[in-house]
């Protein structure tokens, strides 16, 4: 099949896709909410999503950045562009399937930047524990500022259908985990029948040193002060984005920074429950302003309106960056090639 009509085929499904989780979070909406929530929006200020946009657009790169820093002590040092590349491709692929954007970053960097995708996968992991850390941070200062409001909040994390067992599986995510789950024991019985337990197990030795090498990473970086800097950067964007955002429909314009930072805590969880934070993200948003005396349906269209700004920058700079990333190497190899 011609490159041209597979390249289409595959940003037709991603965009359909886009369109079809768009579609489903609007669906998430209470018929007796549409009026208030539908007027919450005629009135936004829609040129917000543009400061919005660039601001978490800058905190995507910079964590590109930092994890070139992670990367660094390897013996490794990735070309920016492709960096940046494989972490907005990784985020376009979540809102598809959760965490199979790791796994794409990790293979994204292993055949452009020839590194060994499981020491890639180590510093993936070491990177998750520092965001870990600083969402830790950001709780407690959420704590400090308004105690009540993050307590009461709270409780409204495990009323969240996303935070209970997940019985409601979509039905294409069953099936690619079917796929999965029957290579595995493909290659499993692959392997019984073939008795390549020595290469196998050799294999699996060098994996497991390979995740172990990029784990440790952390520990030998040559910036360290540069990583702390960065990671604080990419948390102070993401609290400016949903300050800024805070001010996109008039019943939440005026809040304060402690305000979003409580309303950043619990947004991020949201992030975590569902595929892109959808319906999870503002329903905790909206939550949270709701303890603050915001109506419900107020704070659910402005906990919209971010979530959006935030899927709309995935999908157009994901786009983008699929379609620049086979053109950037190509180029790349022709500079090598006649240098």
């Amino acid at each position: 099949m011609d490159k041209r009509l597979v390249s289409f085929f595959k940003y037709a499904f991603f965009l359909g896709l886009g369109v079809f989780l768009v579609w489903w979070s609007l669906q998430q909406i209470p018929d007796s909410e549409w009026s208030k929530f539908k007027e919450a929006l005629a009135n936004a200020h829609y040129m917000l999503i543009i400061p919005v946009f660039l601001i978490l657009a800058s905190s995507h790169l910079i964590r590109a950045l930092r994890w070139r820093i992670l990367i660094e002590p390897m013996g490794y040092k990735p070309a920016l562009p492709n960096t940046f590349f494989a972490v907005m491709i990784g985020y376009l692929a979540n809102l598809a399937v959760p965490r199979l954007g790791e796994v794409l970053k990790c293979t994204i960097l292993a055949k452009y930047e020839k590194i060994p995708a499981q020491k890639i996968v180590g510093t993936i992991v070491t990177e998750r524990a520092f965001d870990v850390v600083c969402l830790g941070v950001v709780f407690l200062l959420a704590l400090i500022f308004q105690f009540d409001v993050v307590t009461h909040s709270y409780q409204q994390v495990k009323k969240f259908p996303g935070a209970q067992v997940h019985h409601a599986m979509p039905l294409y995510q069953i099936i690619i985990l079917a796929v999965i789950g029957a290579a595995i024991l493909s290659f499993i019985a692959w392997v019984i029948i073939s008795k390549k337990w020595k290469i196998f197990i050799a294999k699996m030795k060098r994996i497991i040193l390979g995740v172990w090498e990029g784990l440790i990473s952390a520990g030998r970086l040559k910036q360290k002060y540069t990583f702390i800097l960065y990671s604080i950067l990419i948390w102070a964007l993401y609290l400016g984005g949903t300050w800024i955002g805070l001010y996109a429909t008039d019943g939440t314009a005026g809040f304060g920074v402690k305000e979003a930072i409580s309303c950043l805590a619990f947004a991020s969880i949201g992030m975590i429950l569902t595929p892109g934070g959808i319906g999870a993200y503002a329903y905790l948003l909206a939550k949270v302003l709701e303890q603050s005396g915001i109506d419900y349906t107020i704070g659910y269209a402005n906990g919209t309106l971010q979530w959006f700004a935030q899927f709309l920058l995935v999908v157009v700079v994901g786009f983008v960056c699929m379609g620049l990333l086979p053109w950037y190497n190509k180029r790349k190899e022709k500079e090598y090639e006649t240098s």
